[in-house]
Parts: structure tokens; C-alpha cells; sequence
């Protein structure tokens, strides 16, 4: 007997079907194919406006539509983040409190265009607490879509970081607090 269909099921599914009609857009020439594609997307929306209701599936269908680009640049894959659990000499982790959803997480953001993995580990842990660290090894991979904890295809790569200066100050925007636990 199979499990009940839960609603991350929906929206992994959702964002399966509609990255490879986006990915098809993307390649084809074939008018036939486009319909079939855009036809692909229609209902991927429609599964994912059944897990929320407050979006429109035409509202995604015409967003997973502007974000068709043509070739290799048209080729759909997940995003990159990066995060960073840092250390202090005390044996404690840095985390903070995120001002869009009130969670405590360790420092994590986008990978940014320019920026080595690493680079963005440091950048990010400076920005939102006011810390400096060293990464000392990349601790693990993560696909967050099948983690359960985002809605869109993601990578998070997070590292393991010692601290090695700066002092404790909340980025305005992106932290509600920092601190060491």
C-alpha cells in the first residue's frame, strides 16, 4: 500500500513538470512542441495553486513563462545557497534569527554570481551577523525541495566555519538577531 500524497509531493511535482516544459520552451523549435509545453506548464500551475490557494495558476504559469530563455541559457536547474555553521572558541554555533519568517538558522543566502562558494559563506556570515570566519570544510549538500524546506529547486551547500573576529551586529534588513548558542 502507498503513502498518501502529501503537499510537498504536489509541489515537487509541480516544479518536475514545469522545469522540463520550461527546459522544452527552451530548445524547441517546433510549434507543436511549444503548445505541448506551455499545455505542460498550465497544469503544473494548476497542481501547485492546489497546494496554495492564495496564487493564481495563470499568475505562475505566466511567471514560469517569462523565465523561458532559448538554448543552454533556457535549461532549467535549481538554485544555489550557501550557509556556514560557525564556531567560536567557546564551542558555540552563531545563528540567526531571519526577519522574514522569524526562524533561527545558521547565516545562509544565495549563491551570488562572481563568488566562490566559499567567497559567499564568508560574505554572507559578515553581512547578516557582523562575524568574520574561516570555512574549513564543506559539511554537506542539501536538495531542499526533497528536504521539505522550500517551495522552489535549490541546492543549499553549507560549510563548517570557525570564527575569527568582528563582533555581533544584526543586518537591518535580513536579521531580526544574532547570537551565539
Amino acid at each position: 500500500m502507498s503513502e498518501a500524497v502529501t503537499g510537498q509531493d504536489l509541489l515537487d511535482w509541480a516544479e518536475t513538470l514545469a522545469g522540463i516544459a520550461r527546459t522544452g520552451l527552451g530548445f524547441t523549435e517546433s510549434l507543436y512542441e511549444q503548445e505541448r509545453y506551455e499545455e505542460i506548464l498550465k497544469v503544473a500551475a494548476q497542481i501547485r495553486s492546489t497546494v496554495d490557494s492564495k496564487i493564481e495558476p495563470e499568475e505562475v504559469a505566466d511567471e514560469w513563462m517569462r523565465m523561458v530563455g532559448q538554448g543552454v541559457a533556457g535549461y532549467v536547474t535549481p538554485k544555489a545557497a550557501v550557509g556556514a555553521i560557525v564556531s567560536n572558541d567557546d564551542d558555540e554555533i552563531l545563528l540567526v534569527q531571519r526577519a522574514d519568517s522569524g526562524v533561527w538558522l545558521y547565516p545562509t543566502g544565495w549563491a551570488d554570481i562572481g563568488y566562490s562558494p566559499v567567497e559567499v559563506a564568508i560574505k554572507e556570515v559578515y553581512e547578516e551577523t557582523g562575524i568574520h570566519c574561516e570555512p574549513l570544510t564543506l559539511v554537506s549538500i542539501v536538495d531542499g525541495m526533497r528536504q521539505g524546506f522550500t517551495k522552489i529547486p535549490l541546492y543549499s551547500m553549507v560549510f563548517y566555519c570557525k570564527a575569527v573576529g568582528g563582533e555581533l551586529r544584526p543586518h537591518p534588513l535580513e536579521t531580526s538577531d544574532c547570537g551565539w548558542f
